[in-house]
């Protein structure tokens, strides 16, 4: 009859799932895909991966007074060199594409000449009795250590195998550049010796040394190193 109802057939029940399953899934494969982009990137410097972006903080602390130490040094010439450093290093047996570092690097620094008057002795200086001629004997000049400028100092390119890119993620120091530092400083060096700044010193300090006697009254001023 019309009033009785209908005994339909119930659809069939799916199976339950877990409603936070399929967004596990997704998170994970997030971040495997992100993972790799930001290893692929890393190895191989390729732009356009860094998938989290840098920001760049400074939690640098003061700086720390080590010694002090007083001069009585006379820099008579300053000299600044710039040297394109090319070093390379590789593995035996093994091509350069998996073991092996090549580094371009263009390094500016500078070298100092000076004449130490701390060490004189009583000998060095010599006036007459009428104090209108003096004589000084003073050291040949030496050269300073070489100073790189950082701010005018620049790696143009890095070449590194695959081994070595591995060993970078897992160091403390990854592509350090000190071999290439002191490399450069050593070049520099060479350089500033092989070159006139000692003697463009030793005549700067004698020019000097003529300049404030002959202030003082003394009408011959005579200079030599030895």
């Amino acid at each position: 009859m019309g009033d009785e109802p209908e005994n339909r057939p119930s659809p069939p029940r799916r199976p339950w799932k877990r409603p936070g399953g399929r967004w596990r899934l997704t998170v994970a494969v997030l971040l495997v895909v992100a993972v790799a982009l930001m290893v692929i990137g890393q190895l191989f410097r390729l732009p356009g991966l860094d998938v989290f972006g840098t920001d760049v903080k400074d939690r640098s602390g003061p700086a720390v007074l080590k010694s002090v130490q007083d001069l009585s040094r006379y820099e008579g010439a300053a000299g600044t060199y710039q040297i394109v450093v090319d070093l390379e290093h590789d593995a035996r047996f093994l091509p350069d594409a998996i073991r092996g570092t090549r580094t371009l690097y263009v390094a500016t620094g500078s070298v100092s000449a000076y004449v130490d008057l701390g060490g004189l002795g009583d000998d060095a200086v010599t006036v007459d009795a009428d104090r209108t001629e003096a004589t000084l004997r003073l050291p040949h000049a030496r050269l300073t250590d070489a100073a790189l400028d950082p701010e005018h100092s620049y790696a143009v390119s890095k070449q590194r195998g695959l081994l070595d890119r591995l060993g970078d993620l897992f160091s403390d120091n990854p592509a350090s550049e000190q071999a290439v530092h002191v490399l450069a400083a050593e070049r520099i060096g060479d350089a500033a010796r092989a070159s006139d700044l000692t003697s463009r010193a030793e005549r700067n300090t004698a020019a000097m040394l003529r300049e404030l006697l002959g202030g003082l009254g003394f009408e011959r001023v005579t200079v030599s190193f030895v």
